[in-house]
């Protein structure tokens, strides 16, 4: 705490009243040294004007000079209560009077009153000597009425409180003598009022006792010892009485201050002169030392100018005769600059909203330097390139505030450094760091990582697949970045969103919800949308395409020859055909795509297999050697087609191959055999009873053979005869007649076909490629549904079934079936008059 003097403090009320606006009138109040802890100095409501509801809610802090802290204010009441116990006499010393200087700071508006406490003094400190005894050596022959100067009690009190007599007890020789000196003090002499007699008396004991004023009186004593010497007659005397020397600040030990010097005229032991301190302060006897033989006063401990501005040293010198004589050397401390500015923080906001408007009071702080003069003078700055400046306000006081928009997502805290410098010589300068938080508002909506997301499913996926996740970021902390994910409401195929895939709300994984067929959806576009938990909540979208990936989870389906069980074909080849006769062609689709879709066909198991090929990427059946007499009637092939996928799928197709000479009706009907059926003999009698069915049916066979014979060369003259004057010669046929959509139907090919009359059957009776014979119909045409790879129209055995149920057939045309896409058939057949083969009614 800071003791300031009465003229400084006659300018600090100048400067006070020189103010404007926040500096207010200055209060004085008193409080007696001594009193408890928490005992009441004075109520500021009635001086400042204002009730406590006013001085709370202004955040009246009281702020005292210096380092401690003797008083307290309390913001509801305004009551200034003593926090701890003061010691008038080791805070201020014989400095009188004794004020400790308090400030009242007020805020919104700032305000700064001045209060000023005087600690008024109790007598609560007897005076005292500073040696137990008193020591005198007087010659017998010392003339009566002569004076001895005695050391006077110290009394830390002042003012009635300090010593106010002195008394000597009874004797006959010796009184004392109290004189009130020109400034103040008392000096005290021990006055001789009888001649001694060395013989009589050599020594005398008497007490000197020191009085104060106070009340009650307090008393302290001293004994003096008086040895009666033998004669002399000169006093040692200074050459001056009154030494005034300047000394600065911080000197360094064994700093030779000033020498004192007296001289005896006496001769021997009685010219020898000593010197000693007397009656001097503690503060004196740290800081200085004086050599007895030589009179050097030296410094040997700290001096600052801060704690002690002056010191009063009182020097006595004495004979070897004991007598004595008093000088004093008066040291004035010069101030230099050894103390740096002190920041002091008064309030502080933080953390502080990052949308707070300008000019917002971050800090109020105070600088303040214990050195005097320029060397107390202080200015005070902070770092640039900070959304914060400095305000000054008065007597020294400093607002931060904010001059720049604050972002906490750039800077969520900042580390202010505030520098204060003194004027002095060299200059010193102190440092303050102020943390202030930056505290988070919703002002970001949450980003994601991409701008469109895109993820790849297989189809037939389990249920509950993990697709892929999207993250969005959110610069905001807490709440503010926390970021919940949903679905925005949608229809794919006519189906709600929601049950094809759903998103984890808090972490963005996305899941199929039931497994998709590439069949039926490609892909599908889904929109995402990030909200975070803000107040109010801001949100962003995002837009993820989901991509089915195919798989080859479809069979290849044969749509030609059809395979039903029920009534399997027959396809007819002359004896006399050549090797690379057009037999038939295996037409066959897959529903999947890409190499899924892509089909090869080979001969799996025949007959003889050296007779027919199979093309693998057409599936044409043709002959690869010329056919004879030594061949089998009936031959059987099953062609395997086979997709190209991973694992690859398959299926196959029979084909029944009549090689014949002829095609008359009788021989047809003959010759439509069914299947023979192996059976494993088990028992010896069912083995007689079939040979003897076999023989009646053999028996049987060859009279229809002979019969059959006689009516197909009848048929084959009158089919010849016919046939040539009804097909054209030479026609122009085009190249490619199938369309670019038709799956594995890569080349187009022209069929003669001639059906037997009255036959419902789906037999030939004869086949050639030599001219178009039949065309299908554009479904479109009819309105008939079209079958395209991929289509659950034919997907099934039951599929087939039904194709064969609503197969019609038209003499000269293929069989015509509504469901089958035209595209795909219209390349097999077109009717031999260059027209159209249209549906029955």
């Amino acid at each position: 705490m800071e003791i300031f003097s009465s003229n400084r403090q006659g300018w600090s009320f100048f400067f006070c009243l020189c103010m404007c606006g926040a500096i207010c009138d200055s209060f004085y109040y008193s409080v007696h040294e001594e009193r408890k802890s928490g005992s009441l100095v004075a109520n500021v409501l009635k001086d400042l004007k204002m009730d406590a509801k006013e001085l709370s809610d202004r955040r009246a802090q009281l702020v005292s000079e210096g380092t401690k802290q003797y008083f307290q204010l309390d913001p509801h009441t305004g009551n200034v209560i003593l926090q701890d116990r003061i010691d008038r006499e080791a805070l201020c010393g014989q400095k009188d009077p004794c004020v400790l200087v308090s400030e009242v700071v007020l805020e919104k508006p700032l305000q700064v009153h001045r209060i000023e406490v005087e600690i008024e003094d109790v007598n609560d400190n007897s005076p005292h000597f500073s040696k137990k005894e008193l020591f005198f050596e007087i010659p017998e022959h010392m003339p009566a009425n002569t004076r001895f100067p005695l050391e006077k009690a110290k009394d830390a009190d002042k003012g009635e409180n300090a010593v106010q007599n002195y008394t000597l007890s009874p004797n006959e020789h010796f009184q004392v003598d109290v004189q009130n000196r020109s400034d103040g003090s008392k000096s005290v002499q021990l006055v001789l009022q009888k001649q001694l007699d060395h013989e009589e008396e050599s020594r005398l004991f008497l007490i000197l006792s020191a009085v104060d004023g106070g009340i009650p009186t307090r008393t302290g004593t001293v004994n003096i010892v008086i040895h009666v010497l033998d004669a002399n007659d000169n006093f040692p005397q200074f050459s001056d009485s009154v030494y005034k020397i300047k000394l600065k600040e911080n000197a360094l030990r064994d700093t030779l201050v000033t020498k004192v010097e007296a001289t005896d005229k006496d001769l021997g032991s009685y010219g020898d002169i000593t010197y000693s301190f007397s009656q001097v302060p503690e503060t004196v006897l740290k800081a200085f030392s004086l050599n007895k033989q030589t009179g050097e006063l030296t410094v040997t401990g700290t001096i600052d100018y801060e704690d002690e501005r002056n010191y009063e040293i009182s020097i006595k010198a004495m004979d070897g005769g004991g007598l004595s004589d008093y000088c004093k050397v008066i040291v004035e401390v010069e101030d230099m600059n050894d103390n740096a500015p002190e920041v002091t923080l008064t309030s502080l906001t933080s953390p502080l909203s990052e949308d707070s408007p300008l000019d917002t009071v971050v800090a109020l702080f105070r600088i303040t330097d214990q050195d005097s003069g320029d060397n107390g003078r202080t200015a005070c700055n902070n770092e640039a390139n900070l959304p914060f400046m400095l305000k000054v306000t008065a007597n020294n006081y400093y607002q931060l505030v904010t001059h720049r928009t604050l972002d906490r997502e750039t800077d969520s805290e900042y580390n202010i450094t505030i520098t204060a410098t003194d004027w002095g010589s060299p200059r010193l300068t102190a440092t303050r760091i102020i943390n202030v938080l930056i505290s988070d508002v919703n002002d970001n909506a949450p980003l994601f990582e991409k701008s469109t997301y895109e993820m790849q499913l297989r189809e037939n996926n389990i249920p509950g697949l993990f697709l892929g996740l999207v993250h969005a970021d959110d610069p905001d902390t807490e709440w503010n970045a926390k970021v919940t994910y949903s679905l925005l409401p949608g229809k794919i195929n006519d189906h709600h969103m929601s049950s094809y895939i759903s998103i984890n709300s808090e972490t963005g994984n996305l899941y199929a919800i039931q497994s998709l067929d590439y069949e039926q959806i490609k892909d599908f576009l889904v929109t995402v949308r990030a909200v975070d938990s803000g107040s109010p909540p801001l949100s962003s979208q995002v837009i993820v395409r989901v991509v089915i990936m195919d798989e080859n989870d479809n069979t290849p389906f044969i749509l030609y020859p059809l395979q039903n069980g029920s009534s399997p074909s027959n396809d007819l080849v002359p004896r006399g055909a050549e090797a690379g006769y057009l037999v038939t062609k295996v037409v066959a689709v897959d529903r999947d795509s890409g190499q899924n879709s892509w089909l090869s066909y080979e001969l799996l198991k025949a007959t003889e297999p050296a007779l027919f090929s199979v093309g693998a990427q057409n599936g044409e059946v043709k002959t690869m050697r010329p056919i004879n007499k030594r061949d089998t009637f009936k031959q059987k092939l099953i062609i395997g087609v086979r997709d190209n996928g991973h694992p690859a799928q398959s299926t196959s197709a029979t084909l029944s191959i009549l090689l014949v000479d002829g095609f008359s009706e009788p021989y047809m009907k003959m010759v439509d055999i069914p299947k023979e059926e192996v059976v494993e003999e088990k028992d010896h009698t069912l083995t007689m009873y079939l040979v003897i069915c076999l023989a009646a049916i053999s028996f049987i066979f060859l009279v229809f053979v002979v019969v059959f014979v006689a009516l197909k060369v009848h048929k084959r003259r009158k089919f010849i005869e016919s046939s040539a004057l009804n097909f054209p010669v030479g026609p122009d046929f085009p190249e490619n007649c199938g369309a670019a959509d038709a799956g594995s139907l890569s080349r187009a090919y022209n069929y003669e076909v001639c059906l037997a009359g009255g036959s419902l059957n789906s037999e030939f009776r004869f086949l050639r490629p030599l001219f178009p014979v039949f065309s299908m119909k554009p479904a479109q045409s009819q309105g008939v549904q079209r079958i395209a790879p991929g289509s659950q129209d034919i997907s099934s055995h039951a599929a087939e079934e039904q194709i064969m149920s609503e197969l019609v057939y038209i003499p000269g045309c293929l069989p015509y079936h509504e469901n089958i896409d035209p595209s795909v058939t219209h390349s097999l057949a077109t009717p031999a008059s260059g027209g159209q083969c249209d549906p029955p009614s």
